[in-house]
């Protein structure tokens, strides 16, 4: 795909693409909804929509949109009611829980803007987590090396309590990023930062994402990151109302390494 001017944006519509190989994620007329006390609640609707490997996208929206639950049915967190869905190439429609849970643990790295650090483990213990489920033999190296990436490797034995709040947003990404995913979800990742952190955590994502080579799909309310993406998707109502190719603009912080 080709990006475009900044100010000349092209639509793009995922329907009329051709299936690819290097699609990572892909929704065929993608619906979501539950039945409430008011009657059926729809959460999404006939989404269709590809994602190739190494892109970045930013989804924006409103709260309530369906951007978080977009995030869910990408990663067979949450099953389609209608539609199908397919993650690095595998049907995962009606995948069971555990041939689910292996795809995601080989494939995919989420990050939430609740940091969901294990309190009683240290940041090079929450990152091997990932690892030693997957098997990997040099696990305790792997997470370091991690930890190393994001600047924290200063910070290896310290418990999440003994971590300030955007050091453990960075633990979370290193958790991601450790067992090399073919995907990044991540879900207002700075949320709970204040800006200057937020800032550096965002810094640290996009080169997380790029050492890896990993597609990265960023749901934010800010529109200026969401601009640093090659692709932007905006969703109302449960629905994608505009879907564009985007140059990035890049606003590095300084001091990404070892600041609080």
């Amino acid at each position: 795909m080709t990006a475009s001017h900044p100010q000349k944006m092209v639509q793009h519509s995922s329907a009329d693409d051709k299936s690819s190989t290097q699609d990572v994620i892909a929704l065929s007329q993608a619906s979501l909804s539950f039945d409430g006390t008011q009657g059926r609640v729809d959460i999404l609707s006939d989404i269709t929509l590809r994602v190739p490997q190494g892109q970045t996208i930013a989804v924006l929206g409103p709260s309530g949109a369906g951007k978080t639950s977009l995030l869910m049915v990408m990663s067979g967190l949450e099953q389609l009611t209608a539609g199908s869905a397919t993650l690095t190439g595998h049907d995962i429609t009606h995948m069971d829980e555990d041939s689910l849970s292996g795809l995601r643990r080989d494939n995919v790295g989420i990050i939430f803007q609740a940091f969901r650090l294990i309190p009683s483990m240290t940041a090079i213990q929450n990152v091997c987590v990932p690892l030693e489920l997957a098997g990997h033999e040099n696990a305790e190296e792997r997470a370091a090396e991690a930890l190393q990436s994001v600047g924290l490797g200063h910070r290896l034995i310290h418990l999440p309590d003994q971590l300030s709040g955007g050091e453990q947003q960075r633990v979370a990404i290193a958790r991601a990023i450790a067992p090399r995913p073919t995907i990044l979800l991540a879900d207002e990742p700075t949320g709970n930062l204040d800006s200057a952190t937020g800032q550096r955590v965002i810094d640290q994502l996009f080169a997380a994402a790029k050492q890896v080579s990993a597609s990265l799909v960023l749901i934010t309310h800010d529109e200026a990151l969401a601009r640093r993406c090659t692709r932007i998707l905006r969703i109302e109502d449960g629905r994608i109302k505009d879907d564009v190719m985007n140059s990035p603009t890049v606003t590095t912080s300084q001091n990404t390494g070892a600041t609080r």
